[in-house]
């Protein structure tokens, strides 16, 4: 049994430690595991941190727990992957309010580029169902991987049409990946383990709550890097997953549809508010994210670190370590660098031929 899983595991569950908080106390010392062995004075000194707290972490009661989780995730071949783990998505990683851990279930890698979210009414129209079949056909060429929320209507159509057409399709759920929510969905979804995946951030034996639902939807939108979507009304969880994707600098676009249908309301809404681009067709993702047909990852280039300098030798590392790029703003707050030197570097390096701009002030090591 892996004692940092254990550890991370058992601080999920303990009152009062929220992912926030168990992210602090991972970076103060220095691992999960490392929490439980620190000293009560040490513990207390770490901002919100209380007796209370102490107590539950030196209770040795959520360890026990966590290792009879672990067990059972064992025996239903559940992964968990906690946030610093290579599988864990990166672009989820780099959102405010991304899950401590998640569990996974399946064969779907979830980095790299292409990762297109589709999400949309449950009540789809039949103009809903063939326009999300549609884009997934003409994702093919891209190889992209699918990801939705596997409910009915414009969800479980992306995943089908995903199975259908030979792409990975990954599937975040808003309860326990032990149970499938909605039971219907239930074949689909174990067709998507031969080429896709499962994705939660609740423990096994979780139900699939209602307030479960809007915090699914920001991982739907942090791990993907854009968001599609097809039919919606004028309240509903794909405008909330929109409005997510959104806030944190995803590329979101929108199915226009009928002025006088009410599940076209949401999209046009989106649209107006300047908050999605107008979908025609694959190629506004071609245009507006840089894609090449074919592409399948950028070709990776020598990197002589010698020959730059410092700031610029950072700017590579991080590049190296997000495979799937970072945002202008993100570069900067990482590497510590003010934003108008980052741009100055982040030229030179495009001119040497060692990095490529994309759409959104995003950059990507070749």
């Amino acid at each position: 049994m892996n004692e940092e899983e254990c550890c991370i595991l058992a601080l999920k569950l303990t009152p009062g430690i929220g992912d926030i908080l168990a992210k602090q106390l991972i970076s103060y010392c220095g691992s999960a595991s490392a929490i439980y062995r620190e000293k009560k004075g040490t513990l207390l000194r770490i901002p919100n941190v209380g007796n209370k707290t102490v107590a539950s972490l030196n209770s040795g009661e959520y360890l026990k727990k966590a290792e009879e989780f672990l067990v059972l995730c064992e025996k239903q071949k559940i992964s968990i992957v906690p946030y610093f783990h290579k599988d864990y998505p990166e672009r989820l990683k780099l959102v405010n309010d991304s899950p401590l851990l998640i569990y996974t279930k399946g064969r779907a890698k979830f980095n790299g580029r292409k990762l297109v979210g589709i999400v949309g009414t449950r009540n789809a129209t039949e103009y809903g169902r063939q326009m999300t079949k549609k884009i997934v056909e003409e994702l093919v060429g891209h190889e992209a991987v699918i990801v939705s929320g596997l409910a009915y209507g414009i969800d479980i159509v992306a995943h089908r049409a995903a199975l259908k057409a030979g792409l990975p399709t990954v599937a975040v759920l808003a309860g326990g990946l032990d149970k499938i929510y909605p039971s219907v969905h239930k074949k689909t979804a174990e067709e998507m383990l031969e080429q896709g995946a499962w994705i939660s951030e609740y423990l096994p034996g979780t139900k699939p709550e209602a307030h479960h639902f809007p915090t699914r939807n920001r991982i739907i939108a942090g791990m993907t890097e854009t968001l599609i979507v097809v039919e919606a009304a004028n309240k509903g969880g794909a405008l909330i997953t929109a409005n997510i994707a959104y806030s944190y600098n995803r590329e979101v676009f929108a199915v226009p549809g009928t002025l006088e249908h009410k599940y076209s309301e949401g999209c046009n809404a989106l649209i107006r508010a300047q908050k999605a681009n107008i979908y025609t067709g694959v190629k506004d993702l071609n245009y507006l994210l840089g894609w090449e047909v074919g592409e399948q990852k950028l070709s990776k280039k020598n990197f002589d670190m010698s020959a730059y300098d410092q700031p610029v030798q950072k700017i590579m590392e991080l590049l190296t370590e997000f495979e799937v790029g970072l945002h202008l703003d993100e570069l900067s707050w990482k590497a510590q660098i003010s934003v108008n030197e980052v741009v100055g570097h982040l030229l030179t390096l495009e001119f040497d031929g060692l990095i490529k701009s994309l759409p959104g002030k995003r950059y990507v090591k070749l």
